[in-house]
């Protein structure tokens, strides 16, 4: 019997595989685990309408927009999405709010029959407790994000009311597949016959292979408009790489009006203006300081960084100070020849067991040039960073989104 919350917190991360820990180890290959875990607590997601979003990037700021303007119209809205960067009940909010420490508690000792039966991962574990959460509490529409590829994934055991991909990319290869076609197909999974689905940008044959996904389960591909002005000038969220999000985020919106979820334009846009307050979204071209200018970024393969790269270029700051980090299944190859030359590294390790020590990774930057300082830490790395920058420049924290959160917490 756990007690309380930090006693459950320790059981959860320290007896059951996590992926952000041991990466594709913590997988299981199919969905038995989920569904024997629903049905072990009355199959809690069977009587919800669910928006189900997936992707390489993009896919926690469209959830979270969806999500915020649901919120503003007034639906009691369930979010859930991963992983967390600063407090786990970050993964299933309704309306914002993060689950309670208790049921988080209630919940776990309520399972720990199945979980010492057939040991599901934690990321099953979550899965099941945001469903529960959500049936518990009465929500009116639940936003659901992908936790990794799509077809496998622990949440596609919902039937939504509408399917959605962001954008596909090479991401994963070791797990998803080793090019963009069967990344696509793998996201593809999540399209429900005879259902709704939409698609954001993503090169040509991606979507080619989505769309013929779609067309051999009769699923019904709904062609996305254009984002209106106002959209793109009231959106909360930073950075242009989220042009793309907004858009989709609006298309899905407009498909949810169609789909007996009557939405307004005026709710809407306060939804989207409003991301952070509504859903607590964090990491996203988060500003945390303007002299000097401090920005971080959960941006973490090749896609990402190139968009955070041409992000950064628009900035007319005297200098760049990196504090950066990646996990060890990364292309650090690739994504490495994106960095910007001109800028002063520090380097760390993200506290995870599959972080990249800050020592090879000092050594890659060095050996290409840069000016790199091994600093262990993201707490270390930003304090040197700190003292180094002056108030006209700029400090970015990213490379990994357990980076970001090792810095977010340290602050």
């Amino acid at each position: 019997m756990l007690l309380n919350y930090d006693q459950t917190l320790n059981y959860l991360f320290e007896k059951l595989p996590m992926f952000q820990n041991v990466g594709k180890n913590a997988l299981t290959k199919d969905l038995t685990n989920t569904i024997k875990l629903l049905e072990y607590i009355g199959n809690p997601h069977l009587h919800t309408k669910w928006i189900h979003i997936g992707g390489t990037n993009g896919k926690g700021s469209t959830s979270s927009m969806v999500a915020a303007a649901l919120t503003a119209n007034g639906y009691k809205t369930g979010l859930y999405t991963s992983p967390h960067l600063v407090d786990f009940r970050e993964r299933i909010r309704i309306d914002g709010e993060m689950i309670s420490e208790q049921f988080v508690v209630d919940f776990t000792n309520k399972i720990a029959p199945a979980i010492d039966e057939f040991s599901p991962s934690f990321f099953e574990i979550t899965v099941a407790m945001a469903f529960e959460y959500f049936k518990e509490f009465k929500v009116d529409i639940g936003v659901i994000e992908v936790g990794l590829g799509g077809r496998l994934d622990s949440t596609n055991v919902i039937t939504p009311i509408i399917s959605a991909i962001t954008s596909i990319g090479l991401d994963h290869t070791d797990i998803l597949g080793n090019t963009i076609e069967e990344i696509a197909l793998e996201k593809a999974g999540i399209i429900k016959e005879k259902n709704n689905y939409l698609i954001g940008d993503m090169p040509t044959n991606a979507s080619v292979v989505i769309r013929n996904f779609g067309d051999s389960i009769n699923a019904n591909f709904i062609q996305n408009k254009p984002t209106p002005t106002l959209w793109e000038s009231s959106a909360s969220l930073k950075g242009s790489y989220q042009k793309s999000n907004i858009n989709l985020a609006y298309n899905i919106l407009l498909t949810v009006n169609r789909l007996n979820v009557p939405l307004n334009d005026k709710s809407n846009l306060e939804g989207i203006s409003n991301v952070n307050k509504f859903t607590g979204l964090r990491g996203r071209w988060e500003v945390i300081n303007n002299q000097p200018l401090i920005i971080c970024d959960t941006g973490h393969n090749y896609d990402g960084v190139q968009f955070i790269v041409e992000q950064l270029k628009t900035y007319k700051c005297k200098k760049m100070h990196i504090v950066w980090g990646m996990v060890k299944d990364k292309d650090a190859t690739s994504i490495l020849e994106l960095l910007p030359t001109d800028a002063t590294y520090y380097v760390c390790k993200p506290s995870v067991i599959r972080g990249q020590d800050s020592a090879v990774m000092t050594t890659l930057l060095a050996n290409k040039g840069l000016i790199a300082f091994d600093c262990e830490t993201a707490s270390d790395a930003f304090k040197m960073a700190t003292s180094n920058c002056k108030s006209n420049e700029l400090i970015f924290i990213g490379g990994s989104t357990f980076v970001v959160a090792d810095f977010l917490n340290s602050i």
